[in-house]
């Protein structure tokens, strides 16, 4: 079952083409087209670069959002999670259904069409005005109802039961998507806010599910070592109590609840942190595309683990604990992932250039600036005239944005191109 879900396999690419054939091909055959991760990986990270650094502006006094769309917070939380990640996580799955179905994936002209209704929501948020942001909110359901039918078309046809389960979680960040655009056009920003966070919660219990069975994986076979296995008791534990921190978290943005969220939080993040003990992290450190993904899961345990200490009054924030879960876990685990995939599925082998390890460290340093550097002695930062909080956060915007362009212009040929030979 495990392999079944990792593996992403395209046809073979490698056989050469009559001429006759190659002029006869329109923009929709192009190789950009013939799977969601080679478009999606590339404009994904590029809006969301885009999205970083007018917000690098906003925060810095020099750029304003238009005042009657998404508030200003609401529009970087949306096009971060939901822009960015989800996008990322959509196009994972809508490419790995066509080995988990062994049926044609979305491809040419459909895919083509995807896109321009992606493109489109995200140039009406950027103009963000009352009417971009509703045309935005119809044109982001169509392009969720479409992701949703053609995936459960494909694994319903299939009978792939197994992989059944990306359904509900495609259904529940659409939803999650609509409420958080309707809530905070209809002026209720709050409740925006909270459910931006609680997305976020529910983006770390997707990647739980999908590292907890790629990551031992990647690491038997990428640093040759014996079996990994974990314990039932432990997986099981970790997706009762993920779940229970969710639903406690999103209930305490409305009720008043006998229990904080806070315990659920910090036992799932003890719990990841035992499952982490028993993949072998020790052995990935030469090998930069399986330490990343440790690093990442690691993060997801720190981070979940100083959210639950940031309700105790203890001087530590929310956001900045937030933050190692956006930044550390999310970003660095996708970082990851896109490499990994984008290689693997354009069949390269599987070893990164060195300036791709360096883009994995830039990402992990972003991640400790922006939750950590906010704590230092606020002295020094004085005396040199600038406001740490906002120096840290505009640095480790800065480093993300780095990360990320290192990714497109290392992965732009390959993306964009058919591999005919072995390396």
């Amino acid at each position: 079952m495990t392999k079944n879900l990792l593996n992403i396999q395209e046809p073979d690419n490698s056989k050469p083409t009559n001429s006759s054939s190659v002029a006869k091909k329109t923009i929709f055959e192009h190789v950009i087209f013939d799977l969601p991760f080679r478009s999606y990986f590339l404009l994904a990270p590029a809006f969301a670069i885009i999205c970083l650094t007018l917000w690098l502006a906003f925060l810095n006094g020099v750029f304003s959002f238009n005042t009657t769309g998404l508030t200003p917070v609401v529009w970087h939380l949306h096009e971060m999670i939901f822009g960015f990640s989800a996008t990322i996580a959509v196009a994972f799955i809508l490419t790995a259904s066509q080995t988990w179905t062994g049926s044609r994936s979305l491809h040419g002209k459909a895919l083509a069409l995807l896109i321009l209704v992606w493109l489109a929501v995200r140039i009406a948020l950027i103009i963000n005005t009352e009417y971009s942001v509703l045309t935005a909110l119809v044109l982001q359901a169509i392009w969720w109802i479409a992701v949703i039918y053609i995936y459960t078309k494909q694994v319903i046809s299939a009978q792939n039961k197994r992989n059944y389960l990306f359904i509900a979680i495609l259904f529940l960040m659409a939803l999650m998507n609509t409420l958080v655009l309707v809530t905070d056009i209809s002026g209720n920003t709050h409740i925006a806010l909270h459910l931006s966070r609680s997305m976020i919660l529910i983006f770390v219990l997707l990647m739980s599910l999908i590292g907890g069975r790629v990551i031992p994986f990647f690491t038997v076979r990428g640093a040759n070592t014996e079996a990994i296995t974990t314990p039932n008791w432990l997986n099981i534990s970790l997706i009762i109590v993920s779940l229970l921190s969710i639903v406690v978290f999103i209930l305490s943005g409305f009720f008043d609840l006998p229990i904080m969220p806070a315990i659920f939080m910090i036992t799932a993040s003890i719990l990841h942190f035992i499952r982490l003990l028993h993949w072998r992290t020790l052995n990935t450190l030469s090998v930069p595309l399986l330490w990343s993904l440790h690093t990442s899961y690691l993060f997801i345990s720190l981070g979940l683990f100083m959210l639950g200490l940031s309700y105790y009054n203890i001087g530590i924030s929310f956001s900045d604990a937030l933050h190692l879960l956006t930044i550390g876990a999310m970003s660095l685990m996708i970082l990851a992932m896109m490499s990994r995939v984008s290689l693997g599925h354009t069949n390269r082998a599987l070893k990164v250039k060195n300036i791709i390890s360096l883009s994995f460290i830039i990402m992990l340093i972003a991640a400790l600036i922006r939750s950590f550097a906010p704590y230092l002695p606020k002295e020094l930062f004085q005396a040199l005239h600038l406001n740490l909080t906002l120096f840290s956060w505009s640095l480790s915007a800065a480093l993300w944005i780095v990360a990320m362009l290192i990714f497109l212009k290392t992965y732009w040929p390959i993306l964009t191109t058919v591999k005919k030979h072995q390396d």
